[in-house]
């Protein structure tokens, strides 16, 4: 006998979007809300739902089922040195001033599975800064961070990766970074030596750290204006004086409330410098 699958809603995954926003400060309401509901749909059917109630129920009552919804939702797509012409911004006009610092303290926020927070480990070893950075890589998902800290991606990607480090500015044989086994690559545990990987909600969580360097790409885009403007105020409370932000191609600090804090470096690439507190 077959079973009878229940589709859900457009109220009941308004409903849903709604548990997420008020008890976990998610935002949703700016995602497109076919793909949101399709994801959703897709949760309710593999988890094996009886009804709606049980799945809303999971749902806010427990915190773990919560990691894994946020991850079938939330597309994590990254790459190693995504839009190279950023990190060779970062090559060129960022870490020069940095280099000055005695301690470079940077904070990757929204880091997905890691492959940006390597790619600027590789950028500080090849301008000798590693030793003397440390690098706070954030994510509300516990799971995603725990593939992060293993430093092991798929071998097939290794010839992308190759590429957008080559258009990124690196002068370097890729391949000499990670060490090539089956059809994974582990990169070296030097690069990782010098990052701390834990879990952060940028809604709910307070600033940990003053930086001169904060990245945050690709996340914003997913909150709602009010929440944006949370979150830059995050970001500016936790960046000194003159320190660096870094955001996503399609995002901006253009008509938000901590505009004025800043002044553009690399405005194709996205980076601000804040000039004022």
């Amino acid at each position: 006998m077959k079973e009878h699958v229940h589709h859900l809603k457009d109220e009941e995954v308004n409903v849903l979007l709604n548990d997420l926003l008020e008890q976990y400060g998610y935002d949703f309401t700016d995602y497109s809300f076919a793909s949101v509901k399709r994801r959703l749909q897709r949760v309710f059917i593999n988890d094996r739902f009886p009804s709606f109630a049980e799945f809303r129920y999971k749902v806010r009552n427990d915190e773990s089922y919560l990691t894994h919804l946020m991850e079938q939702i939330t597309v994590n797509v990254t790459e190693m040195f995504r839009d190279p012409a950023f990190f060779l911004a970062l090559r060129k006009q960022v870490l020069p001033v940095l280099a000055t610092y005695p301690l470079i303290r940077i904070w990757h926020a929204g880091c997905s599975t890691g492959e940006e927070v390597y790619s600027m480990a590789i950028l500080l070893k090849e301008m000798n800064l590693l030793h003397k950075s440390v690098i706070y890589a954030t994510d509300i998902n516990e799971s995603v961070l725990d593939k992060a800290r293993k430093g092991i991606f798929p071998l097939a990607f290794m010839q992308q990766y190759s590429q957008n480090y080559l258009q990124s500015g690196g002068q370097h044989d890729f391949s000499q970074y990670y060490a090539a086994n089956y059809e994974y690559a582990k990169f070296s545990e030097s690069l990782g030596e010098k990052v701390i990987f834990a879990a952060h909600n940028l809604v709910t969580d307070r600033s940990f750290n003053e930086f001169q360097l904060i990245i945050c790409r690709n996340v914003l885009i997913y909150f709602n204006k009010e929440l944006q403007d949370k979150v830059l105020h995050l970001f500016s409370d936790s960046l000194e004086q003159l320190g660096f932000l870094a955001l996503g191609a399609k995002e901006t600090l253009r008509f938000t409330a901590v505009a004025p804090l800043f002044k553009p470096v690399a405005h194709k690439e996205k980076i601000w410098r804040k000039i004022t507190t």
